[in-house]
């Protein structure tokens, strides 16, 4: 009897702690989407400066590391493939592969692991640690809601420089193919480029970009969520971190696979 009291009392604190997650999660996301949509023409305006410094830290910053593995990427791509269309005289659709590869997939899936390893894990660390020195309960005290003060510029910032660095992943990935298609293929500049043109629509840019926008806000809402459910002192601030990064990434796959099946079973 003690025994099934004890399976009935874990399911039942189990069942009662995700939906408390589900009931917080979803708290945030309508708290974000209100100061991000509706507040602002009730005359409680966006912190614009806020909102810039995030954009330089979130975007501007990132640019380095994404333009580096990105050429990387394109130019693995392109070598895996030339191993194989070279046998059969086809070299020159590794600008196809590269070009669909990039556009559709690796540019918009590796911009958001990057940027949720670089600022998705920052964003849960500077508000965890608000959290522990109880500087959120100051902001609260004070009469400024937190999700406005900390959640949005974070949230704005992503929704317009994800896609952005998405776009530069995008030409990278192509140039680093377009190298080793120069260096070791021997195909001409024009030749590779018409290629490419010729391969990619406008429909495989579009869903690339789409997909970033879903990225970005599972980014903000993950590390945002993290950051304000910390407890504890520095060891809490940790575990948030590393659970906003793996959560991201996984969310992150999910909601690309879903796109994937959406965009391309409709259109």
């Amino acid at each position: 009897m003690t025994s099934l009291k004890n399976i009935f009392g874990y399911i039942g604190r189990s069942s009662y702690s995700f939906f408390a997650q589900i009931a917080r999660i979803t708290n945030l996301a309508r708290d974000a989407i209100y100061w991000t949509i509706i507040a602002p023409f009730k005359g409680k305006g966006i912190r614009w400066r806020s909102t810039i410094n995030q954009m330089v830290l979130i975007g501007f910053n990132s640019i380095p590391i994404v333009v580096v593995i990105c050429f990387f990427v394109g130019l693995i791509l392109a070598m895996q493939s030339a191993y194989q269309l070279e046998r059969f005289g086809a070299s020159i659709y590794v600008a196809d592969l590269v070009g669909v590869s990039m556009t559709r997939e690796m540019g918009p899936l590796l911009t958001a692991i990057i940027v949720t390893g670089r600022s998705g894990s920052a964003i849960a660390a500077e508000i965890g640690t608000m959290k522990v020195y109880e500087e959120i309960d100051a902001l609260q005290t004070m009469g400024l809601n937190p999700v406005r003060y900390l959640v949005v510029p974070r949230l704005i910032a992503l929704l317009i420089m994800l896609p952005c660095l998405t776009l530069i992943a995008d030409f990278v990935g192509i140039m680093g193919g377009f190298t080793l298609a120069i260096l070791n293929l021997k195909i001409s500049f024009t030749r590779y480029l018409a290629q490419t043109a010729e391969a990619l629509v406008l429909k495989d840019l579009v869903t690339g970009l789409v997909k970033t926008f879903v990225f970005a806000i599972i980014i903000a809402q993950v590390g945002s969520y993290e950051g304000f459910s910390v407890k504890g002192g520095a060891e809490g601030v940790g575990k948030a971190t590393t659970a906003s990064v793996v959560t991201s990434i996984f969310l992150i796959i999910v909601a690309d696979l879903i796109c994937t099946v959406l965009f391309y079973s409709t259109l």
